[in-house]
C-alpha cells in the first residue's frame, strides 16, 4: 500500500513539474517574441546550421586585410597550407582551404556585380 502511494505521488508530482515547465517555456516564447529576441535567435541558429564561413572570418584565418590584393591572399594561403601540410593539423589545413574558397567566392560575386553595373 505504501509503495502504491509513493508511486502515485511521484507520477502526480512529475505531471505537475512537467506542466509548470511547459507553461514557463510558453511564457518565455511570448516574452521573446515581444522583444524581438526570437527572430535574432532564429537568425543566429540558421547561420550556425549553414556552417558557411563569413568573409570576415576567412580574412582573419588567412591574416589579410579587407583591401588586400588577391595576390597577397594567394601567397598567405600557399604559405599556411604548406606549413600545415608538413607539420600541422588536417583541421587547420581545411580551415585555410575553406577560407580561400570563401574569399574566391566573394571575389567572383564582386566581379559579377561590377560586370552587371557596367551593362
Amino acid at each position: 500500500m505504501a509503495t502504491k502511494l509513493i508511486a502515485n505521488l511521484i507520477v502526480m508530482g512529475g505531471g505537475v513539474v512537467l506542466r509548470a515547465i511547459s507553461q514557463a517555456y510558453r511564457q518565455a516564447i511570448v516574452n521573446a517574441s515581444k522583444t524581438g529576441v526570437a527572430q535574432e535567435t532564429v537568425q543566429n541558429m540558421a547561420h550556425k546550421v549553414s556552417k558557411t564561413m563569413s568573409e570576415h572570418e576567412a580574412r582573419q584565418i588567412l591574416g589579410v586585410a579587407e583591401n588586400a590584393p588577391w595576390e597577397e591572399v594567394v601567397k598567405k594561403y600557399d604559405t599556411l597550407f604548406e606549413n600545415n601540410m608538413k607539420a600541422g593539423s588536417f583541421y587547420l589545413q581545411s580551415k585555410v582551404f575553406r577560407a580561400k574558397e570563401c574569399l574566391e567566392a566573394a571575389r567572383e560575386q564582386q566581379a559579377k556585380g561590377a560586370e552587371g553595373q557596367r551593362q
